[in-house]
């Protein structure tokens, strides 16, 4: 089966699709821009995503994906480059993931530890595992067009995401009982 890259970024001019594949200006930071792009979809986590269900965040989050293949996408062709990293509006977009069920991970930590700490671990799982994209995470760059550009991402934010819940039944098993 082969994926096709949606039709409908054709019909935006360039600098449409360069700025919502850039996420305004945080693609074209000099360095990193990834980590930026993964900023700004923290931000945006923390303002969009923090109160809801863990429903709302996935049934959201595959709209925002879905609109991301097609601008990613559009953005590789018109760049004329695999996966740009100046396109960064895949890790905007599936930071939500990382934190599916985030109130029950944060509920079990200890006193000593804020709230903010799921936040910030999460943060870098993510990082870590769309550079290093381990457990087949780096097969997923083959798929064709957007779908290649952001599905790596889903894996990586959905493996920080299962991380973070296996952290938090350690820490229950352990220290709890």
């Amino acid at each position: 089966m082969r994926l096709r890259q949606p039709i409908w970024p054709r019909f935006l001019p360039t600098s449409v699709v360069m700025s919502l594949s850039h996420v305004g200006p945080f693609g074209r930071m000099r360095k990193a821009p990834g980590t930026w792009g993964s900023v700004a979809g923290l931000i945006y986590q923390l303002l969009i995503f923090h109160y809801q269900s863990p429903l709302s965040v996935v049934l959201f989050s595959l709209i925002g994906i879905w609109f991301a293949i097609g601008i990613c996408g559009e953005a590789e062709f018109r760049l004329g480059k695999r996966d740009p990293g100046e396109v960064v509006l895949d890790e905007f977009v599936v930071m939500p993931l990382c934190f599916i069920g985030w109130s029950h991970v944060a509920s079990v930590l200890p006193a000593w530890a804020a709230p903010w700490s799921v936040y910030v671990a999460a943060f870098a799982l993510f990082r870590l595992f769309d550079i290093t994209k381990p457990l087949g995470i780096s097969k997923l760059q083959d798929l064709t067009g957007g779908w290649g550009v952001v599905m790596d991402d889903v894996a990586a934010a959905l493996a920080s995401c299962a991380v973070l819940h296996i952290a938090a039944a350690g820490w229950l098993y352990f220290h709890h009982g």
